[in-house]
């Protein structure tokens, strides 16, 4: 079976690719909605609290405006995969069993791009918005940032091993399903062979605990085992406290959500004094910068019950 060799891909046949990538996310849309809807009713009927109202309703928008800003941007995004593709000598024959290579690989750099996106500000930004939420259900899954195609860096290295752009873009479309089911209380800890191996609700709750043991935990998004390589492995043990550590409540507007840490962001860069510091606000960890603001505002407020003593 000739593996590698296959032709460039046609730019005028880019239009005739679009076509061919089915769009699993949206036609998945109904099944999410419908197992979203059985969650609601049943946590209403049992009185679980585990939806707020406007927070889901934000949740659900913010979901629908990145489907929208994905839809339209894919066209460039293939365009740019082709483009890699028809560079690379190396280029793979389209063989669907190529899926599962690729899927597994696509994680690892997941995994990567999850991780630098909780301890760099700047695309922390980009990803703050799944993580601001404060309950933990079926919604959360759709809190993706109209903003994050910026991590399509990290999937570059991807790109490069000569994958051909079609099973590239169905890969990272199963990826995003995957991630559904895992925001939900509802399953609780599962066999442990799984659990060693996938990102399940549980290894995922931590993920989401704002709690200090929990922080900075369980980033894979399909296969759990690369936190266990890279030392970012927690199991679940007491329940998470969910949400960031800076809490927003219970919001609605979807563009808060998305943008209200850029615009944090760029007003301490903006206070801040010399180019260093400057830096450290854009790109130090959210972690560094949050213990940085709170010892701030501790001495700030020492300083004046000082003031108002003497």
């Amino acid at each position: 079976m000739k593996l590698f060799g296959a032709p460039k891909i046609p730019l005028d046949d880019i239009a005739g690719l679009e076509r061919e990538t089915p769009n699993l996310i949206v036609y998945a849309i109904p099944v999410m909605a419908f197992f979203t809807l059985l969650e609601v009713g049943h946590s209403w009927y049992k009185k679980r609290n585990l939806y707020k109202t406007k927070e889901s309703i934000g949740s659900t928008l913010v979901g629908l405006g990145n489907v929208l800003i994905n839809f339209l941007i894919k066209g460039l995004l293939i365009y740019g995969a082709v483009w890699i593709y028809n560079l690379l000598p190396w280029r793979m024959e389209l063989n669907w069993w190529m899926l599962i290579p690729c899927y597994v690989l696509f994680d690892l750099c997941s995994y990567w791009s999850h991780r630098i996106s909780h301890e760099n500000r700047f695309f922390w930004a980009s990803h703050i918005v799944h993580h601001s939420a404060e309950t933990y259900n079926l919604t959360v899954s759709f809190r993706l940032s109209w903003i994050q195609n910026i991590k399509i860096i990290f999937f570059i290295p991807l790109a490069l091993i000569g994958f051909h752009p079609l099973v590239f873009f169905v890969v990272s479309q199963i990826s995003v399903l995957f991630q559904f089911w895992v925001h939900t209380e509802y399953i609780k800890k599962m066999h442990p062979i799984f659990e060693y191996i996938f990102a399940t609700p549980s290894n995922h709750r931590v993920h989401h605990g704002c709690n200090e043991k929990y922080l900075d935990k369980n980033y894979a998004a399909t296969f759990i085992f690369w936190d266990r390589m890279f030392g970012t492995y927690q199991i679940e043990e007491e329940k998470p406290d969910y949400g960031i550590t800076s809490k927003i409540g219970n919001r609605l507007d979807p563009w808060f959500l998305n943008f209200h840490e850029l615009k944090e962001m760029a007003i301490d860069v903006k206070k801040a004094k010399g180019a260093r510091e400057k830096l450290f606000y854009a790109f130090a960890s959210p972690t560094a910068v949050y213990n940085k603001k709170k010892s701030l505002m501790v001495a700030k407020e020492k300083g004046e019950r000082n003031k108002r003593g003497s």
